[in-house]
């Protein structure tokens, strides 16, 4: 796979599967432009990216809850690229709680807030990046909580409301960009570990995630893949 030149933005990449989409862009020869809320993380993944070589990485801060914060981003972008080849819309704050009161008024705000209305932001400021690409791509890390019917994860509801919200704007934007050869390419994991084995007995692995977004970015501009839906493993303890 050859992704040389490729000008790639991924949000939440500061740490975790973020920072593996990075370091794996840059592997295959991207441009990464790596943010974070931390900026400090965000550095740390470019170091990964830099001391790995191939392609390059530069580190900013983006708080998605925080609208200022994400257009400031978009700027930052424009003064530095005339062109934006793959959105990553990756950042989302994970939110536990089987109960609806077992968190505060300002965690649901922000839960929703980042996911959800920081996602149409980006997008939207970005967007003209993308126009002036010649092979666009908006990839979404949204999550099976965003899928109708699914109750096995204990996320908590506020963090099903934020992935639906993410999954209807995915929808319309694949419906309504196609015809500008733009890609909208959504991925809904069920929890998956970070690391461990790769047997079809075994939890989804973050790489594996990994793989399938590089998979669906690198196919020619006539493969339109909208939706990478995963089956969850069930063993007998389960």
């Amino acid at each position: 796979m050859n992704l040389d030149g490729l000008r790639v933005a991924i949000t939440g990449a500061g740490r975790g599967s973020g920072r593996l989409l990075a370091t794996a862009f840059a592997e295959h020869g991207a441009q990464v432009f790596v943010s974070a809320r931390d900026e400090a993380a965000a550095r740390r993944t470019t170091e990964k990216i830099r001391q790995r070589g191939r392609g390059s990485g530069e580190a900013f801060g983006c708080d998605l809850t925080n609208p200022d914060s994400v257009r400031g981003f978009a700027a930052a972008l424009a003064e530095r690229t005339e062109h934006l080849d793959v959105l990553v819309n990756n950042g989302a704050g994970y939110l536990p709680g089987a109960d609806l009161g077992d968190v505060e008024d300002d965690h649901i705000i922000a839960t929703i807030g980042g996911a959800a209305t920081g996602t149409v932001l980006l997008t939207k400021h970005l967007l003209a990046l993308l126009r002036a690409s010649t092979r666009p791509d908006i990839v979404n890390m949204i999550s099976a909580c965003g899928e109708v019917g699914h109750r096995r994860s204990a996320a908590h509801p506020a963090f099903y409301a934020a992935k639906h919200a993410q999954a209807g704007f995915a929808e319309i934007m694949s419906h309504r960009l196609r015809a500008e050869g733009i890609r909208v390419i959504s991925l809904f994991p069920p929890d998956f570990v970070q690391h461990g084995p790769r047997a079809a007995s075994d939890d989804l692995t973050a790489q594996s995630v990994v793989d399938c977004v590089l998979f669906a970015v690198s196919q020619p501009r006539d493969c339109f893949i909208r939706e990478f839906r995963f089956e969850q493993v069930v063993g007998p303890e389960r």
